[in-house]
């Protein structure tokens, strides 16, 4: 299939310099990952350099978003620029909790994904459906709305990863089942086949977020469509050394 395995874990607005420690900590001292698996954590932005200083170097950082172009007069915010300047190489951008709590719309997420491509930064690109949205039947037009938004602003998809993450499954403990994650990742690639082109659709990460855990994480990674996860509470506990290697499942599945 060509596409490596990919963990990402969005530790959000958590921890401490002591918690920090400890969970790069456990994750340095856990066995190494399945073999073309890639990793990726994304620690509050004032902990960046802290995690890249210590996380073992076959693991990666991320940040958990950035300005929409060149820095500036923009109180809060951080840069593409800065990001590349720390060596940070990743960047979670479109995250339904920034679309919802800060009105970030499509297209402006489309905008920051595809400054930040320019910039040099790959880019985790979320999209997914609210419980509203599901139960209208819209969740495949709601997921395409946000996909087209960065595919009329981009060209080049190597450096992106699309993470589905249904905004009724984060942080609530409901966990898309495999077959309704599967259904929506398929129907993501037939998009960018239709849309884009069947080689991006072939070779771009789908990876799914939401309440995945230590007890799911292996019968999602079986799906044939599941190129990884976006792990959100999880990833802040052991278990995430668990979800990792349960890229396993994926290569048992091929």
């Amino acid at each position: 299939m060509g596409r490596k395995f990919f963990v990402g874990g969005n530790w959000k607005c958590n921890g401490t310099i002591e918690e920090v420690k400890k969970i790069v900590s456990t994750l340095n001292d856990s066995k190494a990952p399945p073999q073309d698996v890639v990793v990726v954590v994304s620690p509050p932005f004032v902990f960046l350099p802290l995690v890249q200083s210590l996380l073992r170097p076959d693991f990666q950082v991320a940040a958990q978003n950035c300005w929409v172009k060149k820095g500036g007069a923009f109180t809060g915010e951080v840069s593409a620029e800065i990001l590349v300047n720390l060596g940070i190489p990743w960047v979670i951008l479109g995250h339904s909790e920034r679309r919802s709590l800060l009105g970030e719309s499509n297209e402006f997420v489309g905008d920051k994904v595809a400054y930040a491509l320019s910039q040099g930064l790959k880019v985790i690109a979320c999209v997914g459906e609210t419980l509203e949205q599901r139960e209208a039947g819209s969740t495949v037009d709601v997921v395409a709305a946000q996909t087209k938004a960065i595919a009329e602003r981009i060209s080049d998809w190597k450096n992106i990863v699309v993470a589905y993450e249904p905004v009724w499954a984060i942080g609530t403990g409901k966990v898309a089942t495999p077959d309704q994650a599967q259904e929506v990742h398929s129907e993501l690639r037939k998009w960018l086949t239709d849309n884009v082109n069947a080689e991006v659709a072939e070779s771009t990460r789908i990876i799914y977020g939401g309440s995945v855990n230590g007890a799911n994480s292996k019968e999602l990674a079986a799906q044939l469509d599941i190129d990884g996860f976006l792990v959100g509470g999880a990833s802040l506990k052991p278990e995430f050394v668990y979800i990792i290697n349960s890229a396993t499942e994926k290569v048992a599945a091929i």
